[in-house]
């Protein structure tokens, strides 16, 4: 089915930028609610996508010692991140339609009717 992975980088970056910053436990329990897929994300694929991101330029991280209880890697949109989601965003519309126009012909093609 391809790697469901790599729609959690839109949904990622997609928090941050509404969010501001976060760490990422917050982050895996807001992700079930935009996910762009049913299938469960793996929080270690999570972390993943955070690091490389990361690496990208995308995000910036720094460790928050002043919360009680164990110190969380909390995470922040770069400008760079913020023009990536704009691309992400231009990527999923054309693949809605795209997949919008595949189903209407796939459901027809059900009836015999399979011309585009």
């Amino acid at each position: 089915m391809g790697n469901l992975y790599r729609f959690v980088e839109p949904v990622l970056l997609f928090l941050l930028k509404r969010k501001g910053r976060s760490y990422g436990y917050e982050l895996a329990n807001e992700l079930r609610e935009y996910a762009l897929t049913d299938a469960e994300i793996e929080v270690a694929a999570l972390y993943r996508t955070l690091r490389q991101l990361e690496q990208n330029d995308c995000v910036t991280s720094h460790w928050d010692t002043q919360v009680s209880g164990p110190a969380r890697r909390i995470y922040t949109l770069t400008p760079r991140g913020e023009q990536h989601l704009g691309e992400w965003v231009t990527v999923l519309k054309n693949l809605s339609r795209s997949m919008t126009r595949f189903v209407r012909v796939a459901e027809r093609g059900k009836r015999g009717e399979a011309s585009l």
